[in-house]
This record gives structure tokens, C-alpha cells and sequence, in this order.
């Protein structure tokens, strides 16, 4: 796009907005955040303007289980950060803080600002922060999670409900260093919207604060605990800081408390990594910031290894597990150099031997999108990035998006390549989502994506005449009566467009047909498949800007299959953009989180999730739905092809589904997929099911089980490994 603007300028005029330079500098190129550039990512407003938007807590009181002479709990609430509010020495954890609002509203935000005398005891770690109308019947948290060791504001944003209470409760001290809580100030803030219906369009019950922003997230099938990562750092994934380390977390959703820890044995940055789940469970996490490295975590041991190095260097590519286990990863010239002069082709991971070997037949150019940015640039950046893959049958893997162009990878030998067809009228789309719903039909649903990575804003001044007043362009002062300028861009608008993609045979041109968009355009959105079949799709951006949160998409949406129609669910009360995750979770629920990793000096860090609950799992009067329960499986291993016998007891099910545990960054899930079991009866709640014959469809490794009534309720999932 290019439009021309004659303007009148006076002294007062800057063109220039304020820039931030985000902790560490974490410049991609001079002047930008990874294609950003700095203006346009929104700087981090001062506490000060942030508590101005509370309540003003006039007349309310606040109690405490215990306090310190001189520092009382109503310390917490007097509006001054030179005071604080902290426990009594001689007391133990847990310790809660109450504030009575005197009446009821709808809040949905919480701040915390710790002490500001330069001591850290007191510090919270692990919370929980419950809500009640009459102080005495608090039900289950609306937040929980650990807060980071240190003295900055605190923010937690839950659905929002009406309350005149607000309980936080520190369950741990941030630095471990004494049983002791402390607040300087605690402020609550006004909502507007209450949710809808549970019943029509499911809940967002949780929220999980967290000690980084994940960018990247995985199921551990041995424990079901969410496996979360940023980079070297919490909120920053590169310049002078940078290191060869990663910060983790994890959340256990039985106990829901969320752990902390750092990554450094591997020497290795997983920041924009590619990852996928092997055969065996274990996450296998390759190239990043650190571009050739390969790390993996065991479930079993709780701990990361080194895996060995790739072939090429790579940052922001995709892999895929293969039907006989291996991994193929392709693309990613964010990280380790342009491909244009070392072109970034497949390569496939031996997981018994922790060995890259490179496959020249896959060549990289048959699936490069046309992005504007490579074009500028002059060498490819953006065109090999995020490739939706898919292992399938033979050892093969269906590369369907983001570029328009699709194709076929073979991985035996030195590796093949096939042209697959278009994605019919779909253009290019970056950082779109592809989800196989219906293994055994081979049927992917694609959704939305950007036609370029980023939307990028060049000014060029044209021409000036001196005079008495000036502008600024990026730092540049000059004198101007009027000037012509040329406003440059390489338009980043997503698309609502939704296609199925039915394959067959490897190398075969696969089925396309474009079906009714979504309600809303999104790019850097998170879509899910679910127990019943249907396709949850969470937050995204119109206007695809990274580490921004303009132009958000608040309202999910629901696909059904059945009909092939899209249904608005439930809000999330937190932009999900650039660097957001999501993932099916054990218990059906859905994980949602992260966003930004811009630095210390943006507003646009999420260093949390919220948990959401499909509507599934709700009666129609908004209780919770009596849910079937498997009580056994025979095995917890079986072959493709194999039989399972399971007991179940509850509602009557009627259907299973087995589902892929899921591993995700960048918007990208190649291993979730889904394949209905249709049971046979042994009466008395016992049931025998058939996994497929094909590992290309019934993909090696660790698969959720559900059980599921005639109304679509499911059980809280088994973990079944299948093996070729």
C-alpha cells in the first residue's frame, strides 16, 4: 500500500512517536524488536497511572491472620507505597489478607505492589486470590500461580465476577527466604461485562499467573503438568543479555501450583525453537536462539539433556513426528542465517540415536510464503518460518500452510519433494492455525493467518522548504512549511478464511474446499480439538503487529464439524497475540496463555494464562455436568491396530476419542490430532476399542484417551502410548 500526505506542520508537530527500548535492547535489526519497530510497541505506563484506574477505596477496611506492630494490614490499602503490611515473624504459611469493598461490584483485576524499602522478605511466591459476596463463602480461587521475586508491580486479570470481598492468600515466599507475607499496596478494579452462559458458551474459571511469559508449552504425559518456557530470560528473548540458558516453569492443575526453574545444562536458548513430542513422550525442543542445539526433557525424570546439534542452524521453524518415530524439521532462516545462501532444507531426528541427518531432497523453496519483508530485505527472513506440517503414512509429512503453496516431503533416502496444489483462493498465512480433527478421514481444518509476518510503517520524508518549523522523523529534526510524505507498508491484515484439507495417499494432490469464514479475522490465534470433535479457536489479532495488543480478538470461537459453522464463545478477559499458547489440557479444559516477551520496558507482556472450560462441561442451568469416569485401561501401551479394553462407571458413555498430547509455540501444534474410537459394548460400562493400523495416522507416542456421553461430556483423560 502507498498513499501520499501533504501536511502542515507547526513546531508542535513530532511524527515520531515515543520510542521504548526494551530491556537488554533486544534489537532483531537497528531499530526494531524482530521486525517491530520500536515506536509502535507500546511503552510500560508508570505505576502511578496504573493504580489511577482503581477503585478509590474509600471506607474500606481490611483484616489480616497477622501483622508486625508498625505494620499493619491496613497499611496495604492506605494509598502510600512508603508503607507496607507484613506478617508476624513468629507466624507460618499460609497467610491471608481480606479487603471488604463495603459492597458489592464487578471487578476482574487485581495490582500487588510489594514493599519499596529495598527488602524482598515478604515477597509472595505462590498465591491464590479468591472472591465472595458475604466474606465467609469463597468457592474455588479465580487466580492462582507464582509471582517473580522482586519489587515491580504485580497484576493479576481474572473473568470478572461480583464481589465485595477479595482474599489473596500467599501460600509461599517468593525467594524462600522466611514464612512471611507483605503487601506495600493491594488495588482492585472495575469490570464491566459479566461472562455469558457457561452452558451456551463455556467459562474462563481460571487464571494462572506465571513467573515468565510461556511462549512455548507442552503436556507432560507422565504427570499431566504443563511444561512452560520463554527464553534466557522472563520477558526478553535477545540482545546484551543474552545467554545459553532457558527459564521454565511448570504448573501442576491438580495441586495448581506453579513451579520455577532454569535450564542451563543443555546451554541452550529454546527461545523460537521447533518442537514436537517423540515417541517415547519426551519433548524434543531444536534450534532457537541458540540455533543449532537440541534439548529434551523427560517427563519421567523431571529433567532437560542435551540431544545433539542440527545440521543447519535454525530459529522459527516447525518439526513433525514421523510414523516411525523420527522427527523432520524444515525452514526457519529467522535464526542462523538467510536460506537464500544456505537454503534452511529438511533434516530428520533419529531419537535412539540423538542424530540430525540432513535429507537435500526436501528442498525449503517449494513452501516459502511471499512476504514483503524478504523482498525489502533482499534474502529470505520471514518466507520459511512456522510451516503447518503433518507426519503421515510411509514415513511421509504434508506441509499445508502458511504459504499457499502445499507439498509433500518423503523422508527415506537422502529425502523427495512433490508439489501438493494450492490452498485453493487462500493467501498466504503467516502465523494461521492448521488442525487435524479427523485423522482417520485425513481432514485439517485451516484458519485464518496474516499474508505477511508483520505489519512494517516506513516513513519517507519527500521534500521540505526551510521555515521556522520542525518535525522529527526517527530522530531526524528538520525545518518544513509543508512536506510530502510517503507512507509505505506492507499491509498485515489477517483473513477469517477457513478451509478443509482432506488427504489421502502421500503425493497425492489432496481435496480443498473453502468453507464459511469465522466470525472474526485473527493471526497469531491458538485452535484446539477437543474430545467431541469440534475445533476451539482462542484470541489472535486483526491487525498482525507483534508485541502489540491493539485490535485484539477478545471473543473465541467454537467450529462443529457437524455443521461447519463457527459459534462466538465466552470472552478472555487477556489479549492472547504474538507469542501466545494454547493446548488441550488432561481434564478437557484448555490452557491459554503468554503474549509479548518485548522486554521490561513494554506493556505487553502476559507473564500468565487463563484456564477455559468448554461448554461440554456445564448442565444447562450452568452447574457442572456428572462427567463418565474410565476407571481402567487394560494397558497402558498398544500396537497400531491394537485393542484396548476399558471399564468406565458414571453417565453412560456412548464414544471415546483419543487425542495427540500436544507440545506448541508460534501458533504451531503438529501434534495434536484427533481419531474417534467407536467403542464395542461388553455391557456394565466395559467397552473394547481398536486403534487404526496406519501409524501415519495413529501417530507413535502418548495420547489422551476420553471417554465421552451421549451429550458429548468426556471424562477426565487416560494416557495410552501407542506403538508401531
Amino acid at each position: 500500500m502507498h498513499r501520499f500526505l501533504s501536511l502542515l506542520l507547526c513546531s508542535a508537530l513530532s511524527l515520531a512517536a515515543p520510542q521504548i527500548i526494551p530491556d537488554g535492547n533486544p534489537l532483531a535489526r537497528s531499530g526494531t524488536l524482530d521486525g517491530v519497530p520500536l515506536r509502535q510497541i507500546p511503552a510500560k505506563p508508570a505505576v502511578a497511572e496504573i493504580v489511577a484506574a482503581a477503585i478509590v477505596p474509600d471506607g474500606w477496611t481490611v483484616t489480616c491472620d497477622s501483622s508486625q506492630a508498625g505494620n499493619d494490614c491496613s497499611n496495604a490499602i492506605d494509598g502510600s507505597a512508603d508503607t507496607f503490611w507484613l506478617t508476624d515473624s513468629t507466624a507460618s504459611l499460609p497467610q491471608s489478607i481480606v479487603i471488604d469493598m463495603q459492597t458489592s461490584r464487578t471487578v476482574g483485576r487485581i495490582t500487588i505492589e510489594p514493599r519499596q524499602d529495598g527488602t524482598p522478605n515478604g515477597n509472595i511466591g505462590q498465591h491464590q486470590v479468591f472472591l465472595s459476596q458475604d466474606g465467609t463463602n469463597w468457592g474455588n480461587p479465580v487466580a492462582v500461580g507464582t509471582y517473580l521475586d522482586d519489587n515491580r508491580l504485580k497484576t493479576t486479570i481474572f473473568t470478572p465476577g461480583n464481589a465485595r470481598y477479595v482474599r489473596i492468600t500467599s501460600l509461599s515466599e517468593a525467594g524462600n527466604r522466611a514464612a512471611a507475607m507483605s503487601i506495600s499496596e493491594v488495588n482492585v478494579y472495575d469490570a464491566t461485562d459479566l461472562p455469558p452462559p457457561p452452558a451456551t458458551a463455556g467459562a474462563w474459571l481460571l487464571t494462572v499467573d506465571m513467573p515468565l511469559v510461556p511462549v512455548s508449552a507442552a503436556i507432560e504425559w507422565a504427570s499431566g503438568r504443563l511444561l512452560v518456557w520463554s527464553s534466557f530470560a522472563w520477558n526478553a528473548f535477545g540482545g546484551n543479555g543474552q545467554g545459553l540458558q532457558t527459564v521454565t516453569a511448570i504448573y501442576d492443575p491438580i495441586t495448581q501450583l506453579v513451579s520455577q526453574r532454569t535450564i542451563t545444562n543443555t546451554n541452550h536458548d529454546m527461545f523460537c525453537e521447533g518442537l514436537s513430542m517423540d515417541a517415547d513422550g519426551r519433548i524434543v525442543a531444536a534450534g532457537g536462539n541458540s540455533d543449532r542445539g537440541t534439548s529434551i526433557y523427560d517427563s519421567t525424570s523431571d529433567s532437560w539433556s542435551d540431544g545433539g546439534d542440527l545440521k543447519k542452524p535454525r530459529g522459527y521453524q516447525s518439526q513433525a513426528t514421523l510414523s516411525d518415530g523420527r522427527i523432520f524439521t524444515i525452514g526457519a532462516s529467522w535464526s542462523g542465517g538467510s536460506s537464500t545462501d544456505n537454503p534452511k532444507d529438511g533434516e530428520v531426528y533419529d531419537t535412539a540415536t540423538n542424530e540430525w541427518t540432513a535429507l537435500p531432497g526436501c528442498p525449503v523453496d517449494p513452501m516459502l510464503t511471499s512476504d514483503p519483508e524478504d523482498v525489502s530485505l533482499g534474502y529470505i527472513y520471514r518466507g520459511d518460518n512456522h510451516g503447518w506440517l503433518f507426519g503421515w503414512k510411509n514415513g511421509s509429512v504434508f506441509q499445508a500452510g502458511p504459504a499457499v503453496a502445499m507439498n509433500w516431503y518423503g523422508t527415506s533416502g537422502t529425502g523427495s519433494q512433490s508439489a501438493a496444489g494450492n490452498r485453493a483462493a487462500d493467501p498466504d498465512s503467516m502465523c494461521g492455525n492448521a488442525v487435524m480433527y479427523d485423522a482417520v478421514a485425513g481432514k485439517i481444518l485451516t484458519l485464518g493467518g496474516s499474508p505477511n509476518y508483520v505489519s512494517e510503517y516506513n516513513l519517507l520524508l519527500l521534500s521540505w522548504s526551510i521555515d521556522q518549523s520542525c518535525i522529527h522523523i526517527d530522530g531526524t529534526t528538520a525545518f518544513a512549511t509543508s512536506v510530502e510524505i510517503q507512507l509505505t507498508s506492507s499491509d498485515s491484515y489477517s483473513t477469517a478464511n477457513a478451509h478443509i484439507i482432506t488427504i489421502s495417499d502421500p503425493d497425492t494432490v489432496p481435496e480443498v474446499t473453502a468453507i464459511n469464514p469465522m466470525g472474526f479475522p485473527r493471526a497469531f490465534h491458538n485452535s484446539l480439538v477437543l474430545p467431541d470433535g469440534k475445533v476451539f479457536i482462542t484470541g489472535g489479532q486483526y491487525y498482525a503487529v507483534g508485541f502489540t495488543d491493539q485490535t485484539p480478538q477478545l471473543i473465541p470461537e467454537m467450529w462443529d464439524p457437524a455443521t461447519q459453522a463457527f459459534t462466538q464463545m465466552a470472552p478472555i478477559s487477556i489479549p492472547r497475540n504474538y507469542h501466545s499458547t494454547g493446548l488441550l489440557m488432561p481434564d478437557a479444559t484448555v490452557y491459554n496463555g503468554g503474549g509479548g516477551l518485548c522486554g521490561d520496558g513494554c506493556d505487553t507482556n502476559h507473564p500468565d494464562a487463563q484456564i477455559y472450560s468448554p461448554p461440554y462441561l456445564f448442565n444447562g442451568d450452568g452447574s457442572l455436568a456428572d462427567r463418565p469416569a474410565i476407571d481402567s485401561v487394560s494397558a497402558g501401551e498398544v500396537a497400531v491396530g491394537g485393542r484396548l479394553s476399558v471399564t468406565t462407571s458414571g453417565p453412560a458413555v456412548t464414544s471415546f476419542s483419543l487425542i495427540r498430547l500436544g507440545s506448541t509455540t508460534h501458533t504451531v501444534n503438529t501434534d495434536q490430532r484427533r481419531i474417534a474410537l467407536t467403542p464395542e459394548s461388553g455391557g456394565d460400562g466395559s467397552f473394547t476399542v481398536t486403534v487404526p493400523a496406519d501409524p501415519g495416522v495413529a501417530l507413535v507416542g502418548y495420547w489422551y484417551l476420553f471417554a465421552l456421553t451421549d451429550g458429548g461430556v468426556p471424562s477426565v483423560a487416560k494416557y495410552v502410548k501407542v506403538v508401531a
